[in-house]
């Protein structure tokens, strides 16, 4: 049905990536979760489409587009087959851009913006130590000023895109203020002193790579500091209500997918002479679970139209993350339940989705950074 938040622009959209998804990505899921990760094809070939730039501005090549285009995008990836594909390129488009839009120079813009929004380049976002997750005031990668240039050193972990990347956008502590003293760079691959240790085996999310970065007196030029020193904090509190928002959009995405499959293997698989669909267990089940997912999908889409205006919703935007990215898991859970012994083989694709939702609740903050969140926006 038509929804009051997406125009006929944003349903020609939607039917273009679908197109795309469906001739394009999906023939190629299985071989490319077997081989632990797709070809940087990819991101140029998105980036021929116009698919990486869509709510970018046009005069950087972007499409021009509003918030709601982007939430098109993390919806229609979603079919692809594989829940690592688009996490890579969400981390491309809504996480390590963004801020070089709002915060980077003209130059910046042109050397960065430019070629990722074409696709020939790749970026990621890195922010999580081994001993800073979810308290990012906590980061000790540390940067000195010294000349021309800033000395870093230190190290990263669970960086999506990490063994792709071109550049990565890097939370540095430049100064001692918990919160005052961070800094972001945009350090590029090929800088002497920053090197890929390994790529990280996961649970799910095979398509995407994941890394252990580390910076050994890495040299990297005054020019690449984002934003304003000591300022990359609040950079990145800004950063991630966007972050979040399409995280969410994607969570619902892949909840509907699960859903689907359970709707689908229900009337097929027969119990007791009849399908197991027509148990009252398995229907009332079947109706809570969509109930819970449109009521998710609902509280996105009011949310992303209050952030598009400008509004401050912070408390709304941690609860879209929570709500959105538990019912997706929860759903991914009981579809599997409902397969039955053939849910836990993996030939069966709901249990990609019930590896691929589980990483949601942690990503780009966890169950409980959110609650905590919610709880202080309470008063509390």
């Amino acid at each position: 049905m038509p929804h009051p938040f997406f125009t006929e622009e944003h349903e020609i959209l939607r039917r273009h990536i679908r197109k795309f998804v469906e001739s394009e990505l999906l023939p190629h899921a299985e071989e490319w979760e077997e081989a632990g990760g797709f070809p940087d094809e990819v991101f140029r070939r998105m980036g021929e489409l116009g698919l990486l730039g869509l709510r970018y501005p046009e005069e950087y090549g972007g499409q021009g587009g509003d918030f709601f285009a982007s939430i098109v995008l993390a919806e229609e990836l979603s079919r692809c087959g594989s829940g690592g594909l688009p996490t890579a390129v969400a981390v491309h488009t809504e996480m390590a851009m963004p801020p070089i839009l709002q915060f980077g120079t003209d130059e910046q813009k042109e050397r960065f913006l430019v070629p990722g929004i074409r696709g020939e380049k790749i970026y990621a976002l890195a922010m999580t130590e081994p001993d800073a997750g979810s308290d990012l005031a906590a980061i000790e990668t540390r940067g000195v000023r010294d000349g021309d240039h800033w000395v870093i050193n230190g190290s990263k972990v669970y960086i999506t895109n990490g063994c792709r990347a071109d550049m990565v956008v890097t939370a540095v502590r430049t100064g001692p203020d918990r919160w005052g003293g961070i800094t972001l760079f945009l350090i590029e691959k090929g800088t002497p002193g920053f090197t890929v240790a390994k790529k990280l085996d996961k649970v799910g999310l095979w398509c995407s790579d994941t890394a252990e970065l580390v910076f050994e007196d890495c040299r990297v030029p005054a020019s690449n500091v984002l934003g304003e020193v000591d300022q990359g904090f609040y950079h990145l509190m800004w950063e991630l209500q966007g972050e979040r928002l399409i995280g969410a959009a994607g969570a619902v995405a892949a909840g509907e997918r699960a859903l689907e499959l359970a709707l689908d293997y229900v009337k097929e698989r027969s119990a007791f002479g009849r399908p197991i669909g027509k148990f009252q267990a398995i229907r009332h089940r079947l109706a809570d679970m969509a109930t819970e997912l449109e009521a998710a999908r609902q509280l996105v889409y009011a949310t992303a139209w209050r952030h598009q205006r400008g509004e401050a919703v912070l408390k709304e935007v941690s609860m879209c993350k929570l709500l959105a990215c538990q019912v997706a898991f929860r759903i991914a859970d009981e579809a599997l339940q409902m397969h039955g012994a053939a849910g836990y083989m993996m030939e069966y694709p709901v249990q990609r989705v019930w590896r691929d939702t589980r990483a949601l609740r942690i990503a780009a903050g966890t169950d409980e950074i959110m609650r905590e969140i919610i709880a202080k926006q309470m008063g509390l």
